[in-house]
């Protein structure tokens, strides 16, 4: 099922809304951080930050799905984007997640992340999330064992990123198993 509009998510500190005109620039620093955009891509001047999140933004209307902007509740601050995410080429239908670095360490990666998972399976009816991670993004991995994701498979994301990494994830089936307990 394909949504007809984009949905507003909530948690208890965060909003997971749309992406907006009013995202870009905190969207822009948070591409042009090296540290920050080491693993997706690699740090964007300002047209490069715009082309990405356009094409996020563009995703909802393509697929009926795409990253989220995060927002925090206490503070209405972009954070970043995180939510389900599969370009064409893909390796699988994704739920990934980039936190600008000043928003680290508050666990706000899995927090938007698990409302996306479940917004993922129950709405879009998805059988498996995974997340792209290349080995050396330790963060990630972290992130990812608290969503209770492992290992799944490797893949090589399509061009032009042409990068090897782990497909981190889990089935429907075992994601709410973990959440009933």
């Amino acid at each position: 099922m394909v949504p007809t509009t984009i949905p507003t998510l909530e948690t208890e500190r965060l909003i997971l809304r749309a992406p907006e005109p009013a995202d870009f620039e905190p969207w822009a620093a948070f591409c042009a951080d090296p540290e920050a955009a080491e693993f997706l891509g690699g740090a964007q001047e300002r047209p490069g930050a715009w082309r990405i999140m356009s094409t996020m933004a563009g995703a909802w209307l393509s697929r009926g799905f795409s990253m989220f902007s995060v927002v925090e509740k206490s503070s209405g601050r972009w954070v970043g984007r995180v939510g389900p995410w599969q370009p064409e080429g893909w390796p699988g239908t994704e739920v990934g997640w980039g936190i600008a670095r000043e928003f680290w360490g508050r666990g706000y990666a899995p927090e938007a992340a698990e409302a996306s998972i479940d917004w993922a399976f129950d709405t879009l009816g998805w059988t498996e999330v995974i997340h792209t991670i290349e080995a050396p993004n330790v963060k990630s991995q972290q992130v990812a064992r608290r969503l209770g994701s492992r290992i799944l498979r490797q893949a090589v994301l399509p061009a032009p990123l042409n990068v090897a990494v782990d497909c981190w994830g889990q089935s429907r089936e075992e994601w709410l198993a973990r959440r009933k307990a």
